[in-house]
């Protein structure tokens, strides 16, 4: 049987689809979030799109009109897999300490163990898109080790983002000395993302 490849049109159709659904919803009046299910969901939706957005985005920018030459290439496209996902376990930890950070200081919601409980509920929903096991349990971990050290009064307010935004550093599949070059830029690609996303939640929430 032959081995089967990926291309650039299979990734445009499999992790693009996430961005390009979100400048459409931009149209559409956006519903009130006034439960955990459409927290879940806002909390999954959004580190998928910042993730997607800045990983491809910074991709592009770099590689310019090669660019799309680079996706029939296995090694690469794997890279761009790895990367992908790291960043996207990442940008969920962010995400929830934020929402939840935010929850108890400015709408008095007592019910902080939920963290957790959305966190890996997404998580063991994403084995289903095959996101690595051996990334799902490095997630887990990392999860635990923030919660134990969290300030649940201060954290939506003291730079949320700064790991996820990290992550597209130590992640992209960009060679060291052009991403030292870029770490400024980089950095404020993705807090510049995550803003679009706090405003949205600040608008959307009704708990």
């Amino acid at each position: 049987m032959a081995k089967y490849k990926l291309t650039w049109k299979d990734l445009t159709w499999k992790d693009f689809k996430i961005y390009l659904f979100s400048l459409f919803k931009a149209f559409i009046p956006k519903t009130k979030i006034s439960n955990l299910d459409e927290l879940e969901d806002f909390i999954q939706s959004k580190s998928a799109w910042v993730t997607q957005v800045t990983l491809y985005g910074y991709l592009k920018t770099r590689m310019g009109t090669r660019y799309v030459l680079h996706f029939e290439n296995d090694k690469f496209m794997a890279s761009v897999n790895l990367a992908k996902w790291n960043m996207y376990a990442v940008a969920l930890q962010d995400l929830t300490f934020f929402t939840f950070s935010y929850l108890k200081n400015n709408l008095n919601y007592q019910e902080i163990d939920k963290a957790k409980e959305i966190f890996l509920k997404i998580l063991d929903d994403e084995t289903t898109n095959k996101m690595p096991l051996d990334i799902i349990e490095e997630a887990k971990k990392n999860f635990n080790e923030r919660l134990q050290n969290i300030n649940w009064n201060t954290y939506y307010n003291d730079f949320p983002f700064n790991p996820s935004a990290l992550s597209l550093y130590k992640w992209a599949p960009i060679a060291d000395e052009l991403k030292n070059l870029d770490r400024k830029i980089v950095l404020n690609s993705v807090i510049l993302k995550w803003d679009i996303v706090k405003k949205e939640f600040n608008e959307r929430i009704k708990f």
